[in-house]
């Protein structure tokens, strides 16, 4: 198996879920004993939170890129960012490093394209929902993509830095969400992509109105692929 590099911390939250998940996928596939070789760096989610200024992203550039270097330096084949938001640092770390880096996005296009869906939604924090470097990756695997619904982005937010990044789950934060997915329905998306870790913790992934593609299982089916040399073709 090949060694894996994790940039977690992104909140624990999220990082618990990629380990436990990867694990669990790995041992599934290669025997009952089997755990997959992570090596974790957990990032002090305080110098990472609600970035908006320029600077605020020149900061946590250093502080990613410094991360995958030291990954790198202990020995691991390939890297994973455990954020849907921190990959649009993906080409200052991917330039800073030696070895490859699964990119969300990719794996998310890929999934989508299989399963022969045309027009999608994308639900996460703003600069997921509202910037290039994340709907470009998916549109560059033929898939449309609806405009962000602005008067989402704010609930959304809310929901994900306020609540889910720090373990608290509520009946209100699930409502906000089905009412979304519903209303991305109506619009005209034939699924949904959950670009957020965490989302799922309020999202019942496998009984919605539209399919819904977790960005997170779809990243951490990717690792396990990549740990055990099953890579999926596009």
């Amino acid at each position: 198996m090949r060694k894996l590099g994790l940039i977690g911390g992104m909140s624990w939250v999220s990082t618990g879920i990629y380990y436990d998940r990867i694990n669990r996928i790995v041992q599934k596939r290669a025997a009952p004993m089997a755990s997959a070789p992570l090596i974790i760096e957990s990032l002090d989610f305080g110098q990472l939170f609600a970035l908006r200024e320029e600077e605020d992203w020149k900061r946590a550039t250093s502080v990613l890129v410094d991360s995958a270097k030291r990954l790198e330096g202990a020995g691991v084949d390939g890297l994973l960012i455990g954020a849907n938001s921190m990959h649009k640092l993906y080409d200052e770390i991917a330039e800073a490093i030696d070895i490859p880096i699964l990119h969300i996005a990719d794996h998310v296009g890929r999934a989508l394209k299989r399963s022969d869906r045309k027009k999608a939604a994308l639900i996460g924090t703003r600069n997921v929902m509202t910037e290039s470097f994340y709907r470009k990756r998916l549109v560059a695997h033929g898939i449309d993509l609806l405009p962000p619904d602005l008067k989402n982005v704010e609930t959304l937010e809310r929901i994900i830095y306020d609540e889910l990044m720090v373990g608290r789950v509520t009946r209100d934060a699930q409502r906000a969400l089905k009412t979304i997915i519903t209303n991305r329905a109506q619009e005209g998306a034939d699924s949904i992509v959950l670009a957020c870790t965490e989302l799922n913790l309020v999202v019942d992934v496998d009984a919605n109105v539209l399919p819904v593609f977790d960005s997170t299982r779809i990243h951490c089916s990717a690792a396990a692929d990549w740990i055990l040399e099953q890579e999926q073709d596009d």
